[in-house]
């Protein structure tokens, strides 16, 4: 599969997620080479023909930006920037995400407003297509004058051919790697320094791989909810539409609407209650999964956006014959919608906790622990003891980044947005709700058993007898760590 970037076609989460799936190969597109050529030959002429100096383009940058530099000085300018600024620290960037990056950066530059060479252009298309991926670190953007310290790490060996890189999975010397491939680096222009580091393609790539994860997790949800709800017994009342469409959102719709698809045709649903009511985990919810949907859906919104916007700085108009420094760059956009994605994650997380505590807890004539010799064997009892402490740190985690700010540059950026942070802690809490997701799996196929001869409904029959190919009933004790790994390893395999 080839993806042609262009400014003609904007780039959605779909589109992304096949270009992953179908490990696509990228070409640019007549109308974005177009843009990169107009938009540097413009900014070649501004330069000869303007006397007034043009920030990030003939002077230093941030707080710098009064000092103007020798035109035989830009590009030593440009490169100098990159260099210093790659102070990446803590742990690496998962190259899933790395990749991402390349394809937003180069998505980015097909608006041409940005000044770069198609050269440079073209050499992220050919390290994304390659699968080169530099050594990025997760730590050290404020997410304010762009992700400039990830995406330096980025950059350094992709375009300057300095530092380490993945080659189809093997760490690598970029220089080596550089001669087999008779590659050169690129002598960077005015202003290209600055359009490579300038921009939010770091949190962003978090966000759309964030996004991804979320948009599976919550249909997942729902299937885990339903083979929970039959195995303890719960009642379908509060999942009818006519209750819901009192209170109409959205997602609460659609999460009621998806339990009773999943649980049609069971006969564990239909079978006479004894109880009233069912505990919150299970009777409400409709409503927050469906505020995690609605919460994921308004994200993907945002990020939609950003990731077909123009990000560096400054920005640069041939039709209007400008180039304005601007606030593009900042992540505050990003940073408050990468904290709500987090929170909805982490709800997701702790109903799904509460209900495997209530399937453990001895009601409805479910086992304790759900083994058949409570006493001698322990069962499912430390399984909740994982998910309650992932689920606790899940709530840590969710506290707001983008409320925070520490003022830089000599106070030249003297608030910033901390959605570098908020990207990677909503990445953490998306693993996290995979992980307390996977242990209700467990969990609540083990209860199903002690339903038996009564069946569920034949989807989720279904779901168990996939399942049970990578995950027996536990009948005795057994170690456990092994079963909720295959469990999450499956929710990350499982077709959708």
């Amino acid at each position: 599969m080839i993806h042609t970037i262009t400014p003609e076609e904007p780039l959605t989460l779909a589109r992304i997620q096949e270009i992953i799936d179908q490990h696509a190969t990228l070409e640019l597109g007549e109308a974005a080479i177009e843009r990169i050529n107009k938009c540097r030959n413009y900014l070649n002429n501004k330069m000869q023909t303007q006397k007034e100096p043009i920030y990030g383009v003939t002077t230093g940058f941030g707080s710098l930006c009064n000092i103007s530099i020798d035109s035989e000085q830009l590009s030593q300018l440009q490169k100098n920037l990159v260099m210093s600024h790659a102070c990446g620290v803590g742990d690496e960037v998962p190259q899933e995400v790395v990749k991402l990056m390349l394809l937003l950066k180069i998505q980015n530059f097909c608006f041409g407003y940005s000044g770069v060479q198609l050269a440079t252009a073209q050499r992220l298309v050919d390290c994304f297509n390659d699968d080169i991926l530099p050594v990025v670190y997760q730590q050290g953007s404020l997410g304010a004058s762009g992700d400039l310290c990830p995406l330096a790490n980025l950059m350094l060996p992709a375009i300057l051919g300095m530092g380490d890189v993945y080659h189809k999975g093997q760490r690598c010397d970029v220089a080596e790697l550089y001669n087999a491939k008779g590659w050169k680096p690129i002598t960077l222009q005015s202003k290209e320094g600055l359009a490579l580091l300038n921009g939010t393609q770091f949190m962003s790539a978090y966000a759309v791989w964030s996004l991804l994860k979320a948009q599976r997790l919550s249909k997942q949800a729902d299937m885990i909810l339903s083979l929970s709800l039959d195995a303890f017994d719960g009642r379908i009342e509060p999942f009818y539409e006519s209750l819901h469409l009192v209170r109409p959102h959205k997602g609460q719709l659609q999460t009621a609407e998806a339990v009773r698809k999943y649980t049609d045709g069971s006969q564990l649903i239909k079978r006479h209650k004894e109880h009233v009511q069912d505990p919150y985990s299970f009777r409400c919810a409709p409503q927050v999964h469906g505020a995690a949907k609605d919460t994921i859906a308004y994200v993907a919104s945002v990020v939609e956006i950003e990731i077909n916007s123009t990000t560096d700085n400054p920005i640069v108009l041939p039709d209007e014959d400008m180039v304005i420094s601007g606030g593009h760059f900042h992540g505050e956009p990003l940073a408050m919608v990468l904290d709500f994605l987090a929170i909805a994650l982490s709800e997701l997380g702790s109903i799904s906790e509460r209900r495997t505590y209530q399937l453990i807890d001895a009601k409805r004539g479910l086992p304790s622990f759900l083994v058949a010799k409570p006493g001698l064997n322990s069962g499912f009892m430390i399984p909740q003891y994982a998910a309650a402490a992932i689920a606790s740190q899940n709530k840590q985690l969710c506290t707001p980044c983008s409320v925070d700010s520490i003022p830089s540059s000599q106070n030249q950026e003297d608030l910033v947005s901390m959605g570098g942070n908020a990207a990677t802690k909503c990445y953490r809490v998306a693993e996290n709700t995979e992980r307390i997701l996977a242990i209700e799996l467990f969990n609540a196929a083990q209860a199903l058993e002690f339903r038996r001869p009564d069946k569920s409904s034949p989807f989720l029959e279904n779901l168990v007898k996939d399942y049970r190919k990578v995950v027996n009933f536990v009948d005795i004790d057994q170690v456990m760590y092994k079963h909720i790994h295959a469990s999450v390893k499956f929710l990350q395999e499982q077709a959708l």
